[in-house]
């Protein structure tokens, strides 16, 4: 209904929600996305979802419900078809002596209104609901996809079991399939399927955290593996080197690029699956989780028309993702944009991008060499590992190029005696570099069952929380407000749905250019840039946990070293 409603822009502008510039700029972006408008402010995070819904509803005199704060009984969901539910944007949350009470896209629908009435012989009470939310209530009918999936596993279980059937006649295909998509329901990012003594053990990695699914025969596990290499165009007669591949499928109308990572181990081959939403293609900077004085930082480091910026963290702390965020922000008809990546995870229309291919002696040093010949005006390393790559990015950096690079460090300071240790001399440092951004991961709390409790000085101790920590978050207070997940069926009992980035963002100012080219240490240099108003990445993550968005749990486990 909002999609198509001509007062949208009217109910936000007007009102002072959104400027005009804003909103005309999202009216175009969504549509070069091919999304919906109210879909694309949400996701870049210009409005709430629920302040968006309930504005609506406020104009169309429609009552609104917010699906994420309710529990949806199974035998309540079930009384609509999966598929009737999905395709009319329409979902039953609840029943009291009023009647059913009815979640719509487009509550004026009195036609599936009426339909609904005569199916089930009550009254029907509509409310409006916005359409991601009414999207994300639709996991209410995971358990039916869980036991559907459980229960073709073991069948084939008992098949394979069983004398009569051979594995050969076990239907993998179906079993590859439902596992994938058993995977996207529950949001996993990772499926790994790896051999053990007694079985085939199956696991996905939902917010950076790995879960047991289940664990299949073993029998059949070869079959599952050369099922996949047929998916992904892999050798099927090789067992004994690794091999790297991947494919594309559709679930739900969302386009999927699966990566696939195959190694033979002690037990046999190890399959490790990486799936690639064509959703998270729309990378958006101020949808990352920057707080406004970091946002301004980075904006104004990449303004310039050279220089150095470097994202730093482990492994999976979304690095690739903020230079993605900071390349959509610069990719313009007038400007050459080339990327030299190990893998190339996203495609991005107006930008020439390199895959990294050693067995072609196509490594990142090779690569970035090709590139400055192709008279680039910006440059994405997909990570600093060597010398050499260091040393054409700073010399790239240094004559009138934009640089963007990640390389692995714990905190923004520390990356810079990096850069020193591959070779890169302390002037050359402190005069390429514009801002190093340090980030993590971490879970963002069920906001369907996030409840608050009052903490203690104490209780904070038990968790790990250092002590100066604990004094700037307490002040003067005896008690202070924090935030966690009870657990619930939408973030499968674990209290977190979903991930956001802590940062912190290392500006080089003249005092820390003194101190690098003084070959300091990198407690001296943070230090000096703390001085100098540089919030820590505990810092952000504490003031996220102060806001509910995350747990200070979480917040120590990812970014307490």
């Amino acid at each position: 209904m909002e999609e198509e409603s001509p007062q949208l822009k009217t109910l936000l502008v007007d009102s002072g929600l959104i400027s005009s510039d804003r909103f005309s700029l999202a009216e175009k972006k969504a549509k070069e996305a091919n999304i919906g408008l109210s879909e694309y402010l949400v996701e870049e995070g210009l409005i709430s979802d629920e302040h968006l819904g309930r504005i609506i509803a406020d104009h169309f005199r429609f009552p609104f419900v917010d699906l994420k704060r309710q529990v949806i009984p199974q035998e309540i969901v079930s009384i609509i078809p999966e598929l009737v539910a999905r395709s009319q944007q329409i979902i039953v949350f609840d029943r009291t002596n009023k009647g059913l009470s009815v979640a719509m896209a487009d509550p004026s629908n009195f036609e599936m209104i009426e339909w609904l009435r005569k199916k089930t012989r009550e009254k029907i009470v509509a409310y409006y609901a916005t359409a991601k939310d009414i999207k994300d209530a639709f996991r209410s009918y995971q358990k039916d996809i869980g036991k559907t999936f459980n229960e073709l596993i073991q069948e084939q279980a008992n098949l394979a079991k069983s004398k009569k059937a051979k594995a050969e006649e076990l239907p993998i295909i179906k079993i590859v399939d439902m596992i994938v998509k058993y995977a996207y329901e529950n949001r996993a990012s990772d499926i790994h399927i790896s051999p053990m003594e007694t079985g085939t053990q199956v696991r996905f990695r939902i917010d950076g955290i790995l879960h047991n699914v289940l664990v299949l025969p073993k029998d059949i596990h070869g079959l599952i593996i050369t099922r996949i290499k047929v998916m992904a165009k892999l050798r099927t007669d090789e067992h004994f080197s690794a091999q790297d591949g991947k494919f594309s499928l559709k679930i739900e109308n969302e386009k999927f690029d699966i990566r696939i990572s195959i190694v033979p181990i002690t037990e046999g081959e190890n399959a490790v699956m990486r799936l690639l939403s064509s959703k998270a293609r729309r990378f958006s900077l101020d949808g990352l989780g920057f707080s406004d004085s970091d946002f301004e930082k980075i904006r104004s480091a990449a303004a310039k028309p050279y220089g150095m910026i470097l994202s730093t963290g482990p492994t999976g702390s979304g690095k690739t993702t903020t230079l993605y965020a900071v390349l959509e922000i610069l990719n313009h008809p007038d400007v050459n944009i080339c990327t030299i990546e190990d893998p190339v995870e996203y495609e991005i229309e107006g930008i020439s991008q390199i895959q990294v291919n050693n067995k072609k002696n196509l490594t990142f040093s090779q690569g970035l060499r090709s590139i400055v010949r192709q008279d680039p005006d910006i440059i994405m390393v997909g990570e600093i590992r060597d010398n050499e790559t260091a040393g054409i990015a700073i010399n790239s950096a240094m004559t009138g190029h934009l640089v963007l690079s990640t390389m692995h460090a714990n905190t923004a300071a520390t990356n810079i005696p990096r850069l020193m240790d591959m070779g890169i001399e302390p002037f050359l440092v402190s005069s390429s570099v514009n801002i190093v951004i340090g980030q993590r991961l971490v879970r963002k709390i069920c906001t369907k069952c996030r409840e608050s409790y009052q903490a203690t000085k104490e209780e904070l101790k038990k968790k790990g929380v250092p002590e100066f920590l604990i004094e700037r978050i307490f002040r003067n207070k005896k008690f202070i407000r924090l935030y966690r997940g009870r657990g619930c069926n939408s973030c499968v009992n674990t209290g977190y749905f979903g991930r956001v980035g802590i940062f912190e963002a290392l500006e080089m100012s003249d005092n820390i250019q003194k101190l690098i080219i003084r070959k300091a240490t990198a407690d001296e240099i943070q230090d000096q840039a703390v001085k100098e108003g540089m919030t820590t990445m505990l810092e952000d993550g504490a003031e996220k946990a102060l806001r509910g968005i995350t747990t200070i749990e979480e917040v120590i486990r990812a970014a307490w070293e």
